[in-house]
């Protein structure tokens, strides 16, 4: 069992809570705030998340709106690396890259500002969960529109079954807890 501090990947996810039928029936919820609400399960996560970067080596992450601000803020504050958005479609005041992809039912745009990062920086994406895969590819996308190198895309949860991953092809994926 992996380790940070006295907080394992198992008490991480013995944290996690099922919320059935939620947003609609037939859908098993994962609920992560019962973590974000105990600083030191927090910690934790965000220690695991960042494991295997130094302080340094990483010039932002990237979190995915919304829940990925939240660690996103968190890692970036750990690893000394600055914080860049990844928004909903009209919700950055600036000049932005747009990236369209496809839900379960439609389709939807994310946005990043056209200076977030510089062509060369090495950026690590970040979002609480990896389920189709098509918010973090788009992401992605604009992250290397912008001349990124994308060091990685890590999760703190995974639905394999839905195999996101293998829209994040090219670069490595990391997730803590499986489903």
């Amino acid at each position: 069992m992996s380790t940070v501090g006295s907080v394992g990947i198992s008490e991480l996810q013995a944290a996690i809570r099922n919320v059935p039928d939620f947003p609609k029936p037939g859908i098993q919820f994962k609920d992560i705030t019962p973590v974000l609400g105990d600083a030191r399960l927090f910690r934790g996560l965000v220690h695991h998340l960042t494991s295997g970067f130094e302080p340094g080596s990483v010039d932002a992450i990237a979190g995915i709106d919304a829940r990925g601000f939240i660690f996103g803020g968190a890692m970036a504050i750990e690893l000394n690396a600055a914080f860049v958005p990844i928004r909903k479609q009209g919700k950055l005041p600036y000049r932005t890259h747009e990236a369209r992809y496809d839900l379960e039912y439609g389709s939807t745009t994310i946005a990043i500002h056209v200076d977030a990062v510089r062509p060369g920086s090495k950026v690590i994406l970040i979002d609480d969960v990896l389920a189709t895969g098509g918010t973090a590819a788009a992401a992605m996308e604009l992250l290397k529109r912008l001349g990124a190198e994308v060091l990685g895309a890590v999760f703190f949860i995974e639905l394999e079954f839905l195999k996101g991953r293998e829209k994040l092809r090219g670069v490595p994926v990391r997730s803590l807890v499986a489903y």
